[in-house]
């Protein structure tokens, strides 16, 4: 499997990362939960160490969220620490041009437009989180703070 853009910009930034497989289920539709149960109990992390990525329009621009996926994400929250008035999730045709990547493989990294970064503060919780990798079925394990920095990530309370 050739790397996707997520993965070429962690090797090419030199940050220490790990790719996990795992077979997507073309009818699932709840790509974290999904990831969550196919890798959980294989690398032994729980499902708070596992972060989706999102995507939403903050006043007619776009940035992404990264929150645990148990969680939701508080839209105010994100606007807030994101310098914006209000927040919504982006259109998903939007997202998908915008980031080069298909929903449920979209990877905070690597995305065709670097977009402004708010990553949920539990992620410095964990020695270790897993994000995607820019596919679906594809995750990285890396440092939360290179993951912040790889990304120029603001860290707040983003997720409820």
């Amino acid at each position: 499997m050739a790397a996707t853009p997520a993965i070429a910009a962690l090797s090419k930034a030199g940050i220490d990362h790990q790719v996990h497989r795992y077979r997507h289920d073309p009818r699932s539709t709840d790509y974290g939960a999904e990831a969550v149960d196919a890798l959980g109990p294989t690398l032994g992390v729980v499902a708070a160490q596992i972060f989706k990525t999102l995507v939403v329009d903050v006043g007619g621009n776009l940035a992404v969220a990264i929150v645990p996926v148990p969680q939701q994400l508080s839209l105010k929250a994100a606007a807030a620490a994101l310098g914006a008035s209000k927040a919504v999730m982006a259109d998903k045709q939007v997202v998908t041009r915008s980031t080069g990547y298909v929903l449920g493989g979209v990877s905070p990294l690597g995305q065709r437009t670097a977009l402004p970064t708010v990553i949920d503060s539990s992620a410095r919780t964990w020695p270790t989180i897993l994000c995607s990798a820019g596919r679906r079925g594809l995750e990285i394990a890396l440092a939360p703070d290179d993951l912040i920095a790889a990304t120029d990530a603001v860290v707040a309370d983003i997720a409820v």
